[in-house]
């Protein structure tokens, strides 16, 4: 058992490190005060090749894997979740075609991304369909050499050249029957209808997309067959829960270094607030349940680049998911408290990364929905301690 990052590993990390530090750390403030997306990060992730880690060399990226983007991740959510979350975007929105599309959807779609051409959305949650995906409403009709879908798509980047969109082709065979399509953004009845106002994570618009009898070309179903898109979708939101859990690890390991930074230097009682036990305590307490979420988070992401997504070792990607972004909300409230009312005001990032975390346990599967996942692994006998 190895604990050492492998060399090309660690020129990813020290590529992101230094993007994160050059171009994302000077922006964060005002990516989140201005609430529109940051073209330039884009681009300097674009010119970096941070974007096509985990794509296969044979689509366009560089073979990295889960773990380099995880690591990358990791970095930028130091100082900017949604910077983090528009790594974590390019392999969402499009890991359902990697799953389960044809080789000719692979090689027409997958390339764009990869290389930054193109950005892309994925389109599950419906507004009375979140942690209960297979009661998605939208449908999907046959017709010739189309499909007509009719629905509304919540949550979802509203910055996008295309959507991978879920909809049932048979409505009345629950998750059977959802299948999935690739939808170009100019089809005609497909739209955005309204976009969010969130507490966090502002640098990146989330929308809520309509398809109003949007035709789409029968050659853009997923995989070329019906009633398989659930199980592309599931395995999609299992193969990135490293990649949410990698968010909330770096912005835990930003928030309290930016806390101990700060502590170091403020005086009380006679000296720094590191003197302090009480201070000391709640700074190993961040450090340990930091370590507990890095080991997890990296553990997923092995599991995910050896191909292990499925029911057996989805436990262990929801261990990841979990405590790490569990351990970003009480560590980024933590190292709040640290500072007092100074890190309750907007002039220290400790107020935004606490926003943005909150974020963390409820997007790909909130904490409870992974409770439900552990909880059936031990039931099940796929996750034993015996």
């Amino acid at each position: 058992m190895d604990f050492e990052l492998s060399e090309a590993h660690r020129r990813v990390q020290a590529t992101a490190r230094r993007v994160a530090r050059e171009v994302v750390a000077p922006r964060a403030a005002a990516i989140d005060e201005e609430e529109k997306y940051p073209d330039d990060v884009f681009a300097a992730f674009r010119e970096a090749g941070l974007l096509g880690l985990a794509f296969p060399k044979e689509y366009g990226g560089s073979g990295e894997g889960t773990m380099a983007l995880s690591l990358a991740i990791e970095e930028v959510a130091k100082y900017c979740c949604s910077s983090g979350l528009i790594l974590l975007l390019a392999a969402l929105s499009t890991r359902p075609i990697l799953i389960a599309g044809t080789e000719e959807q692979k090689r027409r779609w997958l390339p764009p991304i990869a290389k930054g051409e193109m950005k892309a959305s994925f389109l599950l949650t419906e507004p009375t369909a979140g942690s209960d995906a297979a009661n998605i409403q939208t449908t999907a009709v046959r017709d010739g050499d189309h499909y007509i879908l009719n629905g509304t798509k919540s949550y979802a980047s509203g910055v996008s050249d295309f959507v991978v969109a879920f909809a049932k082709t048979d409505p009345v065979a629950g998750a059977r029957g959802v299948s999935g399509f690739i939808v170009p953004r100019d089809v005609p009845g497909f739209s955005i209808i309204k976009y969010d106002r969130k507490m966090g994570v502002k640098g990146v618009p989330t929308a809520h997309y309509r398809f109003e009898n949007a035709r789409v070309p029968a050659e853009n179903l997923l995989g070329g067959v019906e009633n398989k898109g659930f199980n592309a979708a599931m395995l999609s939101l299992n193969s990135v829960r490293p990649l949410v859990g990698a968010r909330g690890l770096g912005l835990a390991e930003g928030a309290m270094s930016y806390a101990l930074a700060y502590a170091r230097e403020r005086q009380a009682f006679g000296g720094p607030l590191t003197d302090l036990q009480a201070i000391q305590f709640m700074f190993a307490d961040m450090a340990l349940a930091i370590e507990a979420a890095r080991l997890a988070v990296y553990k997923a992401a092995w599991l995910v680049d050896q191909g292990r997504i499925t029911k057996k070792d989805a436990a262990y990607l929801s261990f990841g998911k979990t405590l790490a972004t569990e351990t970003a909300v009480k560590v980024s409230s933590d190292a709040l408290q640290v500072m007092g009312a100074q890190g309750y005001m907007k002039d220290h990032p400790l107020e935004r990364h606490y926003r943005d975390a909150r974020q963390l346990m409820i997007v790909e599967g909130t904490s409870q929905i992974q409770r439900v996942i552990i909880s059936r692994s031990l039931i099940d006998g796929d996750l034993a301690y015996e």
